[in-house]
């Protein structure tokens, strides 16, 4: 069961968000702005997406380890099965993936996407906000950390001609790319629900102070625009999984431009399953249905630019591997972290399975963590973008040098 500090948090998490939610429950968190990459001999010029899934995203139930033998009794009622209506769908011979995702499905068949199973931060307790400070942040504990591993990663990254056009307006900035300009003519900028009368006094303001960043403004509000056509307005009642769609179009959009940001973040809200989690149709199902269309949607928005693309999705822990009294799962550890996109080396599941036996569990409660979520954004970041391993272990993710980049993630 959950704590009472747990079941409080969530209310109060639901009352007022501690970070921005735009259309209920999913949003354009930030977006970068990078140096043009030299091509190289393959013509590459990548992309990264963070998509980060705050609530905690179970993944026993999103890539059931149907080949466990402990597995069906422990999630009871919304376990999934590899048979009858709903059905799993085998990724090998051990693990299968939830039915509500057949987009995911077909990119692993197409070696465009990968899971990594049984992986955690550093983090050990099972708040929310500290959790997700962790994942953000990059540090192996919560603290009061003003900038983000992945704005970290900005300012490792070679210099050269700056991408200072792509500027979205969007919510506020998550504190994973949050952290100081690295260079002039980078233009990290988040206006709350800013109306375009105030971003242009913004324009105004900033052509006297910043000639720079004005124009970074100026060309990132027709960029915005673009991104707000007609076929991106929600539907009377449309749901949060039709919102995370509306969402991903929009991001690839911008991201496909030739003057688009290479790097953006995005957070999708609402994955703390405590009661009526559904198996094979329900809650769940509704949620990582919405999540697969949003990959679905960077893959023909992004074009060409999906065979460089890579997207890491991630949440802040796992859920516990038994379910509650309420057909739920609380608040757990070790969960999954997705691969997808056209430079993946899928088609894989990746996991030193530690097994749901009870002397396995972590605390006895728990999926055990036997990988660190850590070691596959340095993989992501060394093969995407070239980081050398020390950037890696002191700069983005300070004091990891002990967790070595996991290999062979990017193909």
């Amino acid at each position: 069961m959950g704590s009472t500090m747990d079941c409080c948090e969530d209310l109060g998490a639901s009352a007022i968000s501690r970070r921005a939610v735009l259309l209920g429950g999913a949003s354009f968190a930030a977006w970068a702005y990078l140096p043009k990459f030299a091509r190289g001999a393959d013509g590459r010029d990548p992309r990264l997406v963070v998509v980060i899934l705050r609530g905690a995203l179970d993944g026993l139930a999103t890539v059931a380890p149907i080949g466990d033998p402990d597995y069906a009794g422990l999630h009871g009622s919304i376990a999934l099965s590899s048979s009858g209506p709903n059905a799993a769908v085998p990724l090998d011979d051990f693990f299968s993936l939830h039915p509500a995702m057949p987009e995911f499905a077909r990119m692993y068949r197409d070696k465009q996407a990968a899971v990594i199973h049984a992986v955690a931060t550093p983090y050990r307790d099972r708040s929310h906000f500290d959790g997700q400070d962790v994942l953000e942040s990059g540090f192996a504990g919560p603290g009061r950390v003003q900038s983000g591993w992945l704005n970290r990663a900005l300012e490792g990254l070679p210099k050269g001609e700056r991408v200072t056009s792509a500027l979205a307006v969007g919510p506020t900035t998550p504190l994973v790319l949050r952290g100081a300009a690295p260079t002039v003519g980078w233009a990290p900028l988040a206006l709350p629900q800013a109306s375009e009368d105030t971003a242009m006094r913004l324009v105004e303001l900033y052509s006297h102070r910043d000639a720079a960043l004005a124009s970074a403004l100026k060309q990132g509000l027709a960029l915005d625009k673009m991104a707000q056509g007609d076929d991106m307005k929600p539907k009377p009642g449309a749901n949060g999984a039709a919102v995370m769609r509306l969402v991903a179009r929009g991001a690839a959009r911008l991201m496909a431009a030739d003057n688009g940001p290479r790097i953006g973040a995005l957070a999708f809200d609402g994955w703390d399953t405590h009661a009526n989690e559904g198996g094979p149709a329900g809650r769940l199902a509704q949620l990582l249905g919405g999540l697969d269309g949003a990959l679905a949607e960077f893959e023909s928005g992004l074009g060409p630019r999906w065979r460089d693309t890579v997207i890491v999705v991630a949440t802040e822990f796992g859920r516990t591997a038994r379910i509650n009294g309420t057909q739920g799962t609380d608040h757990g550890t070790s969960t999954i972290a997705l691969l997808a996109g056209g430079a993946v080396n899928g088609g894989r599941v990746i996991a030193d399975w530690p097994g749901l036996k009870p002397a396995s569990l972590y605390q006895g409660r728990d999926l055990a963590p036997t990988a660190d979520l850590r070691a596959v954004m340095k993989g992501v970041l060394k093969d995407q973008f070239g980081l050398a391993d020390r950037v890696l272990a002191e700069s983005v993710f300070p004091d990891s040098g002990t967790v070595k980049p996991m290999q062979g993630l990017v193909g």
